[in-house]
């Protein structure tokens, strides 16, 4: 389980650079993984102050992703996962842009709307971007062939 915000403002949404664990690095959607015991609201504002330094109101649920992953492990074995993502809108209400330096992402910043489809981003951005331009009654971004 995870919670995300989409912060747009001035025409730009800000996103954070995230690190895979090959040293990959694309842009993602200010968030991440839920403490136990956390509730998603309370994630996504310490997930957001985290990865950017910036105080962050979820304003509205945008909607739920499911995803699922097979990938390999160790001795020929394959992990099946499956994720939750939680995406809120935010709105910025104060605190100063900063980058992380301890956790999984490594930049922050502000991109114009029009250039997010050119960055090098993950899936998640699209999903975020589609809940957050069409604030879907039922929560999940209508891509084709889901």
């Amino acid at each position: 389980m995870a919670a995300y915000a989409v912060c747009v403002r001035d025409g730009q949404v800000l996103l954070a650079r995230w690190v895979a664990p090959d040293g990959a690095k694309r842009w993602t959607l200010p968030g991440g993984g839920m403490d136990h015991g956390e509730d998603p609201y309370d994630t996504v504002i310490r997930e957001v102050e985290e990865e950017t330094g910036y105080a962050c109101d979820p304003v509205r649920l945008l909607g739920v992703d499911s995803v699922t992953r097979r990938y390999p492990r160790r001795l020929g074995t394959f992990a099946d996962f499956q994720g939750l993502r939680i995406v809120y809108e935010g709105r910025i209400t104060g605190g100063e842009l900063r980058h992380e330096t301890t956790g999984s992402t490594d930049l922050a910043a502000w991109h114009p709307l029009d250039e997010v489809a050119r960055l090098d981003h993950v899936e998640l951005v699209d999903t975020g971007m589609e809940l957050w331009r069409t604030k879907p009654a039922v929560g999940r971004a209508a891509f084709p062939g889901r």
